[in-house]
């Protein structure tokens, strides 16, 4: 297992490096080029200063989250194929400098959505919040007015130049079925795989966040049968997953820990988070720890360890514990706690399978 740990740039993140660095097991930094407009080709001058910044604390920078994909993609209208090159570009870039994985989602207009960025637990802390009826029935307008008051950074997928263009990117997909959306989805993976696999790259997608459609907007990535369908797509070993515990598990049909058992070899990134679900459809971001929440992060965690997995893993949306003031989700505290927490059941279940394989290695030589 390959511990990372996500991190938005010099400029946009209250986390820094030298605080990472402080983190046992942390081998390397999720990083992108946030301040690239979407569908942008990322210059090679530009990664290399950025690699070259995270190798400077003793980390890698082999994974990249995320080169969002410009809309003209995902509606497949007539700009796609100029969008389609760019993006081409951009992997053959990335290769150049020893990225090997590329996480990206296929979400229409809007990338995660919450209700409440902090919402408070009754520890004391706060953590990110979706409320299912003010969803069902808010103006997606408003909700953007709510998270660009509540923070001046940049959220992922929330770009100023989309928000710019709201209105027209709805009437865009007034017609754009789920089926569309995959035919899409196709025609853009049959185009940048072969780069993909030239490069060396894992192109790794990211579930929807939640997985199910918000806004009249389809989504397409929503549990077992979507991750079926994605990689039988194509059988290019660039074809791949992020595995993410959740995005899926704010579905309780969504199995987290089958899903682990069945799709981690196709997942060559995995994002470690627990949720609190209610029955109303509502859900709150938690600590790491099983008891927590409601995803079975012990479980996991052993059907990881099961296949010693060698993907890249790291923690997700974490709390804002002890008055610290950072991005919504992003925080330094709690997703290092959350590293311990992960590390510590790794370490925990990789020595008991070692200590069983001596036991029976000691008990066939007697």
């Amino acid at each position: 297992m390959n511990m990372t740990f996500r991190w938005y740039g010099r400029d946009n993140d209250t986390v820094k490096l030298e605080q990472v660095r402080q983190i046992p097991g942390v081998k390397g930094i999720v990083w992108a080029l946030h301040h690239k407009p979407v569908g942008e080709i990322w210059e090679k001058d530009e990664i290399k200063s950025e690699i070259n910044y995270i190798n400077s604390f003793g980390f890698h920078a082999e994974v990249v989250e995320s080169v969002n994909i410009n809309e003209a993609i995902k509606l497949g209208n007539h700009d796609r194929d100029l969008y389609i090159q760019k993006y081409k570009q951009t992997i053959r870039n990335l290769g150049e400098f020893g990225v090997k994985v590329i996480c990206y989602n296929f979400m229409p207009i809007f990338d995660w959505v919450r209700t409440d960025l902090y919402r408070l637990l009754p520890d004391g802390s706060t953590a990110l919040f979706y409320e299912k009826n003010i969803v069902d029935s808010l103006d997606p307008q408003k909700l953007i007015q709510q998270y660009s008051t509540a923070s001046n950074l940049t959220l992922p997928g929330w770009e100023p130049e989309k928000m710019e263009q709201i209105k027209e990117l709805f009437a865009a997909y007034q017609d754009v079925t789920e089926e569309k959306m995959w035919e899409n989805l196709k025609y853009f993976l049959h185009e940048i795989l072969p780069v993909a696999e030239e490069s060396g790259i894992k192109m790794a997608i990211h579930p929807d966040d939640p997985p199910w459609s918000i806004f009249g907007l389809p989504r397409i990535m929503t549990g077992r049968e979507s991750m079926q369908r994605l990689l039988s797509i194509s059988d290019s070993p660039s074809n791949g997953l992020t595995y993410c515990t959740g995005s899926l598990g704010v579905n309780p049909e969504n199995d987290t820990v089958a899903l682990a058992k069945e799709f981690a070899l196709k997942s060559p990134f995995a994002h470690i988070r627990n949720v609190k679900l209610f029955e109303n459809g509502d859900f709150i971001e938690t600590s790491h720890l099983t008891s927590d929440g409601s995803i079975d992060i012990k479980g996991v965690m052993n059907e990881l360890s099961k296949i010693k997995y060698e993907g890249y893993v790291r923690p997700d949306h974490g709390r804002h514990i002890w008055d610290e003031n950072c991005r919504p989700g992003y925080g330094l505290y709690d997703r290092a706690l959350g590293i311990m927490h992960l590390l510590g059941l790794w370490d925990a279940y990789q020595s008991v399978r070692q200590e069983g394989k001596t036991e029976c290695t000691q008990s066939t030589n007697t």
